[in-house]
């Protein structure tokens, strides 16, 4: 097709604006985990929807915040790697809240981009603001991106996705498609099923166990009658949270087991035999050795 559109779109934002449940919402099939804590994405992921006239590869990334440990500092160095050779960066906000210090932090990342890619405001979750008031709160982030054009849309509610869907393919290059027209992701079932458990945990727990917690996948294998079998721990930084964790009569871990099995089975078309336990690896995400074994490794800034 000769004016085949094709190209890379990066999405920026502080933490919980929604840029998985956009991508999930945007591919109307679910690759990335999503909870209602901040920082439920950690590693860049993307998301590939291919159209008839149209191939868009999302870059989905960790939210960019003030980072207090060393696992913050990797959040933020994926973010801003995302942001190289992309085509363009949907700067996507919550149209519900004002502008912050990490809305703010987010914004100078795009400022210092020595190649600028093509901008879009994204205001997100107007799902949740009165229609008179989504102008003036447009302006409030308009500041922060001057010239930059905006659009309103609700990735829950799916408002406005036809419209954004428009304006970002009409913005990439003529070009043939980088990926087959079935991939969606670039991460495989085993990755996305560790996701989806650390998903789980981040849906169920208290507020003082989510951003302590990690999963690592000890075994993904194929029984002979094409199920799977998977057996994963759940790392967390103190002995008070394995106890929150596992629950009363393991009540806790089977209730994440159960959920995650059954996001797993819906991702993968097939039935699962899900195995969890939980260890305490002391302040893993202070840990470079703990970082590097989890797959989380910080670059030095040269």
């Amino acid at each position: 097709m000769p004016d085949f559109r094709s190209g890379f779109i990066a999405i920026l934002g502080k933490p919980n604006v929604g840029k998985s449940t956009l991508v999930n919402a945007l591919l109307g099939q679910k690759i990335a985990a999503v909870s209602p804590r901040p920082q439920t994405t950690r590693r860049r992921q993307l998301g590939i929807l291919t159209l008839p006239d149209a191939q868009l590869v999302f870059v989905d990334t960790p939210g960019v915040h003030t980072p207090r440990h060393k696992l913050g500092q990797f959040f933020n160095q994926e973010a801003e790697e995302a942001l190289d050779g992309v085509d363009v960066v949907l700067f996507l906000v919550d149209a519900s809240t004002e502008p912050d210090e990490e809305d703010r932090r987010a914004a100078s990342l795009l400022q210092a981009l020595r190649r600028r890619p093509d901008l879009v405001l994204g205001l997100n979750k107007i799902d949740k603001v009165p229609v008179p008031a989504i102008e003036r709160v447009k302006s409030s982030y308009q500041v922060l991106v001057p010239e930059t054009p905006a659009l309103a849309f609700s990735a829950a509610s799916h408002q406005g996705l036809k419209e954004l869907l428009e304006a970002l393919t009409g913005r990439l290059p003529v070009r043939p498609a980088e990926y087959p027209e079935d991939q969606i992701t670039d991460l495989y079932e085993k990755e996305i099923a560790t996701e989806l458990i650390r998903e789980a945990a981040l849906i169920f727990l208290r507020d003082e166990v989510p951003h302590a917690l990690a999963v690592r996948l000890d075994e993904f294998s194929e029984r002979e009658n094409g199920n799977a079998y998977i057996a994963a721990t759940l790392l967390v930084e103190h002995d008070s949270q394995k106890g929150i964790v596992i629950g009363e009569k393991a009540a806790m871990l089977k209730k994440i087991g159960s959920a995650a099995r059954m996001e797993i089975e819906a991702m993968s078309g097939r039935k699962v035999f899900l195995e969890l336990r939980v260890k305490v690896d002391k302040d893993w995400r202070d840990d470079e050795n703990a970082l590097r074994r989890l797959g989380y490794k910080i670059k030095t800034k040269k």
